[in-house]
């Protein structure tokens, strides 16, 4: 994630602002800039100090404090890229269900910006009717005790209410036995498995994907029930990123796509601040790292590594030096690397050719 600046007063801007901390004009992201604009009334549209533009249209949902973005200029349906994926939204007239709401829209957003950031394709329901990428957020029935279940389904990623609640969150980490959990990393989980749709089966990569993952064609239902009943393999981690990627290769594949884009988003925050690891204890080098590079734009999948390795070595130091949990509590082996390079390359064809190069990349 990028830091931004307010273009009257040259204040830092976050990707979430809704108004400029110190002159107070309101501000909106443009997406076909990606980046955050100060803007001001212009009848009943804005202005965009960003390219001083005119008749610009904050999205519908502004309305209910839950966007901040700006639709396209040739818009017809009043939302922008990010929530003309919408599709079932909870009741906003129940305040605990348009705060919670609220909070995974901003998750939702900051997917948004990276799929975005890499041009990967994003059809709506509209554009493909049984495919297109679409995002319910559903709460529990309290009538019927219907509990609602975060998943995938051919585009479709449901999103359940209850993890946007905190409290509810880490009873489930916590039973769960999972080292992190977050509305965020639920959206990269979800979105791998519309983007393994997309980009390996309907992309000509299945074979390739097959030998790095393993053999998806495995009765999923099967493996599901295997997973909770025996759990992962004592040494999982020398080849899966989480004990969850064990389950199923197609988990594997969505859980690695995740981590990927943890990894690019929150070193393009770190790049930002121009942060530098250099810890006195190094004498080999082997944990430096000068984050000064655009990950986004990595050429491969080892100079995002070597950053990424220090950069997380040095933050759950400091983490724990406040008593908190790691930053970032996993285990990168050589094996992880290998999966992690091939979503890289699935993502680089699409971002420097617009489409994927069968020759990109091999196993």
């Amino acid at each position: 994630m990028k830091l931004f600046v307010c273009q009257a007063c040259g204040n830092v801007l976050y990707f979430e602002n809704r108004a400029c901390e110190r002159c107070g004009h309101r501000v909106a992201f443009m997406p076909e800039k990606e980046t955050m604009s100060a803007i001001e009334p212009d009848g009943e549209a804005w202005r965009t100090l960003a390219d001083n533009r005119e008749g610009r249209m904050l999205c519908r949902n502004a309305e209910y404090d839950a966007c901040n973005w700006l639709t396209d200029t040739d818009d017809t349906t009043g939302y922008c890229r990010a929530c003309r994926h919408n599709g079932m939204v909870p009741n906003l007239s129940d305040p605990a269900q348009l705060a919670g709401w609220r909070e995974l829209e901003v998750a939702k957003h900051r997917l948004l910006y990276s799929l975005i950031r890499w041009k990967l394709p994003l059809q709506t329901r509209q554009d493909n009717p049984a495919h297109g990428l679409i995002f319910h957020f559903l709460a529990d029935d309290p009538n019927s005790g219907q509990k609602v279940m975060t998943g995938h389904d051919s585009g479709l990623i449901t999103i359940a209410l209850k993890e946007a609640d905190e409290i509810e969150r880490e009873r489930r980490r916590l039973e769960m036995g999972e080292p992190y959990r977050t509305p965020l990393g639920h959206f990269r989980h979800e979105v791998g498995h519309y983007f393994w749709d997309v980009l390996v089966r309907d992309g000509g990569r299945l074979n390739q994907c097959r030998a790095v993952f393993g053999d998806d064609s495995v009765d999923y239902g099967q493996a599901l029930q295997r997973h909770y009943a025996e759990g992962p393999p004592p040494d999982w981690q020398q080849s899966y990123v989480s004990a969850y990627a064990t389950t199923h290769p197609w988990e594997d594949f969505a859980e690695t796509w995740a981590h990927y884009l943890h990894i690019v988003d929150t070193l393009e925050m770190a790049a930002e601040f121009g942060m530098e690891v250099r810890p006195r204890v190094d004498r080999d080098g082997e944990l430096t790292a000068r984050i000064r590079f655009n990950p986004y734009e990595a050429r491969d999948i080892e100079a995002l590594v070597n950053a990424w390795l220090p950069f997380t070595f040095a933050m759950n130091s400091v983490n724990r030096a406040m008593g908190l949990r790691d930053l970032y509590p996993f285990i990168l082996s050589p094996a992880v690397v290998a999966k992690l390079g091939f979503v890289h390359g699935l993502v680089r064809d699409v971002a420097t050719a617009g489409k994927p190069r069968e020759a990109a990349w091999r196993p």
